[in-house]
């Protein structure tokens, strides 16, 4: 019997370090679940329930991704010469010349259609070559136009703040892919620290036993190694040598291999030329950006009406000159976005960026390089280590009713 109370002794002080690490990593695990997940309000609104810190909030933190990150990466007509507009234009050209026939049929008619539809063969292939000759002219100025004016024409934190708030995933994606390491790090190292601080819980306990230590420990361990662990991953900022090793936060250290996974979302999800001419041409600004698409229209449509001669240009009364611009201009945005359709040409332009932003990534300091990832842990981060000790408290309370009572 005494040798059965002894073994249950035991038990019991080994129970005080081991539940101190499944504690510690439990504690860590569900602090993490719970920033990213779940996306939507998972309860009874507006206070009985959960919704992951990072979804709740990303309206606000992908401003904070907009002027902590981007804004440090380079502006935006830098980015959009980054895409090389002639190279854009020349795509252009090719996706739209042999639809052009298509097109301008379209406009005519909605503007001229009795006109159109009896005009003479040779008058419409004149037409068709006034169009076509004025196309690397138009698609070349409107470009150039665009780069001048960008940032009149496109509110950049609406585009990238739109995206990030319409997929909450892609904005856990962000701080999910790049980070990934420092969440393995983040949850295991709770079960480490948690064993460490549970045997100076025990050596506590064999000194001064007393039941009140463990929902006390458990409060303390569940602070603790959340509190630890965060401050590990971004600190310190610069290494800092210790005897024969540098030691430097586990972000820090991994800044070109994170670059690489972060420019590869930004350039593929959001910063892409396709989001790029949507935005410009449907975002705040897209009156102004459609109104520089008929300004350039304008002597096309002269080349036009020029090239079906005299005896058709008897046809057209006044005003009707402005009314086929209007609907050259409403064509031409319409089908704005067919060039910019084909996934190899966009994934092209992507890798462009993507050398440019990895480039300049890889070179921030680290003050502003943990700007990266940091925002999703100081947000809230007292919620997460204030949770950890709730939880850590539960545990201890748990431990002292099933295990010492």
């Amino acid at each position: 019997m005494t040798e059965f109370l002894d073994s249950y002794e035991l038990w019991r002080l080994a129970s005080i370090p081991a539940t101190a690490a499944v504690v510690g990593w439990l504690t860590n695990w569900i602090a993490i679940w719970m920033t990213f997940h779940p996306l939507r309000f998972l309860g009874i609104p507006p206070w009985l329930g959960w919704q992951g810190i990072i979804p709740r909030k990303a309206e606000k933190m992908a401003r904070i991704f907009v002027d902590s990150s981007m804004r440090r990466l380079g502006s935006v007509p830098e980015l959009f010469q980054g895409m090389e507009p002639d190279v854009i234009a020349r795509h252009i050209e090719r996706v739209l010349e042999p639809r052009l026939e298509h097109y301008t049929d379209d406009v005519m008619i909605a503007s001229k259609g009795e006109v159109w539809e009896q005009a003479p063969k040779g008058v419409k292939q004149k037409v068709y070559g006034a169009v076509r000759g004025q196309l690397p002219r138009l698609v070349r100025d409107t470009l150039r136009d665009v780069g001048e004016h960008l940032e009149q024409l496109l509110d950049f934190k609406y585009m990238v703040v739109t995206r990030l708030v319409q997929d909450r995933r892609l904005l856990n994606r962000l701080f999910l892919e790049s980070g990934a390491r420092e969440f393995r790090f983040l949850i295991l190292s709770g079960l480490y620290f948690g064993f460490l601080f549970g045997l100076i819980q025990l050596a506590t306990w064999l000194l001064v036993p007393g039941r009140w230590q463990l929902p006390l420990y458990g409060v303390a361990v569940g602070w603790a190694t959340n509190w630890v662990a965060l401050n590990l991953v971004f600190r310190p900022l610069h290494p800092i040598r210790i005897g024969p090793w540098f030691v430097q936060g586990l972000f820090l250290r991994r800044q070109k291999e994170v670059a690489q996974v972060w420019c590869r979302i930004v350039t593929r999800e959001i910063l892409t030329i396709r989001r790029f001419m949507a935005s410009m041409i449907n975002g705040p600004h897209g009156d102004l950006a459609r109104q520089k698409i008929v300004e350039h229209l304008r002597p096309v449509v002269d080349q036009a009406v020029t090239a079906v001669g005299p005896l058709a240009q008897m046809a057209i009364q006044p005003g009707d000159l402005q009314k086929i611009t209007q609907t050259f201009g409403r064509k031409a945005i319409e089908v704005s976005a067919d060039p910019f359709e084909d996934e190899r040409f966009n994934e092209e332009r992507a890798e462009v960026i993507e050398a440019i932003l990895r480039e300049r990534m890889e070179e921030l300091p680290p003050e502003e390089f943990q700007d990266l990832l940091r925002p999703c842990f100081k947000e809230d981060e007292w919620t997460l280590i204030l949770l950890g000790a709730a939880l850590g408290g539960l545990a201890g309370m748990a431990q002292l009713y099933f295990v010492f009572s």
